[in-house]
């Protein structure tokens, strides 16, 4: 059994409790570590490190945590803990890696990297000076629906990949009447917040790892709900964005579109659906199912708005069968913990962190300029 120390910063909120923590390392801890090649496990110990000492006491205690602190300095200092992890706010997140870097631990980090293109290029230039290894979570790559299409792609079932049209969002209630269900920093532009930059962060790295490289981007945005609630019952101004309509033009001649929105009500299958049309078939998923419509049974419609629609277009599609599936967040983990241990490669660093930043700064660009702008390609 080999140890790896991991300084876990800002999980006491709901995703790095319930994803990274609970669902990923604490996971990998009790089915024995991370096997490697060598035959040996990899046994991450993590130390809880935050500013709110009763919640990181609270949550040490509540999942059976040893170690937990409220002095970051100190935790940096101890060379038993190789990696840092951060999944606190975007805004001091630059601050934090750096200081990580200059320590010389190996860097794991949520996305966005930070608010903008100059500082995620600056960290990852840091990173690489400083010959620590990095990684950014991307998990939707991992999410079974998105293997489902993965597989479909990389079998051919598509043919030519023609359009994908992306759905996201859920209504997120304004905090008088119904408490609000994501922070309300997410709604103020000086805090960080906004739509575009947390999730054409994520639409980046989906779109150039499956469909193609993002070549180009037409975004408009909206702030739809002008005011909204704290988590303290305080009205206040929202300042950024809460929806985003984006048109991608990818490599290939592939056109994707994408509506983000914490201000839309779901009548689809999931809070994300991809729709991915080809010359041979299509399929539409979700985050875990995924149903496929081949050429050979696409029906014929034809337009008659005088009648009842004799065709029921959810039929003729058929689901992709599950295989053995691990949660996203844990799948990335136990590959940086791999890549840490110098067992196999890990393309998902501070670089392709700083090309989601590039997209959302783009994105939030073109909506001001009113017009597409080209995605210039990030050097190593």
């Amino acid at each position: 059994m080999k140890r790896v120390g991991i300084i876990m910063n800002g999980v006491t909120g709901r995703m790095g409790t319930n994803q990274h923590l609970v669902r990923s390392i604490l996971e990998i801890r009790k089915q024995g570590g991370v096997a490697l090649k060598s035959g040996e496990r990899l046994m991450p110990e993590p130390i809880l490190v935050g500013r709110n000492a009763a919640k990181l006491e609270a949550l040490a205690k509540q999942h059976g945590v040893t170690r937990w602190t409220t002095d970051l300095e100190g935790a940096l200092r101890n060379p038993r803990d190789e990696i840092f992890f951060d999944a606190a706010s975007t805004q001091l997140r630059p601050k934090l890696l750096k200081k990580a870097i200059a320590a010389g631990k190996h860097i794991y980090c949520e996305k966005p990297v930070s608010t903008t293109l100059a500082e995620a290029k600056d960290l990852y230039a840091a990173a690489k000076k400083a010959r620590v290894k990095h990684g950014v979570v991307q998990d939707k790559l991992w999410l079974p629906g998105l293997l489902k299409l993965k597989k479909l792609r990389d079998e051919g079932f598509f043919g030519k990949i023609l359009s994908v049209r992306g759905e996201f969002g859920y209504w997120v209630f304004e905090g008088d009447k119904v408490p609000a269900q994501r922070p309300s920093w997410n709604y103020r532009r000086q805090d960080g917040g906004g739509i575009i930059l947390d999730m054409l962060c994520h639409w980046r790295y989906v779109l150039d790892n499956l469909f193609g490289e993002v070549k180009a981007v037409s975004c408009l945005g909206a702030t739809h709900i002008p005011h909204r609630w704290d988590e303290n019952g305080k009205k206040y101004k929202a300042t950024a964005d809460d929806a985003a309509y984006a048109t991608f033009q990818l490599a290939g001649g592939v056109i994707a579109h994408f509506n983000s929105s914490w201000t839309v009500r779901v009548r689809r299958d999931d809070l994300l659906t991809l729709q991915v049309d080809g010359t041979k078939g299509s399929a539409v998923a979700g985050l875990r199912k995924c149903f496929v419509q081949s050429y050979e049974k696409t029906p014929k419609p034809v337009w008659n708005p005088d009648i009842p629609q004799p065709i029921d277009f959810f039929k003729g599609w058929e689901e992709v069968p599950d295989e053995n599936y691990d949660n996203a967040f844990k799948a990335e983990w136990e590959l940086f913990l791999r890549h840490v241990a110098g067992e196999g490669p890990f393309r998902w660093g501070l670089l392709e962190g700083a090309k989601g930043v590039q997209l959302a700064e783009l994105g939030l660009k073109s909506w001001r300029q009113k017009k597409w702008l080209d995605v210039p390609k990030l050097k190593p």
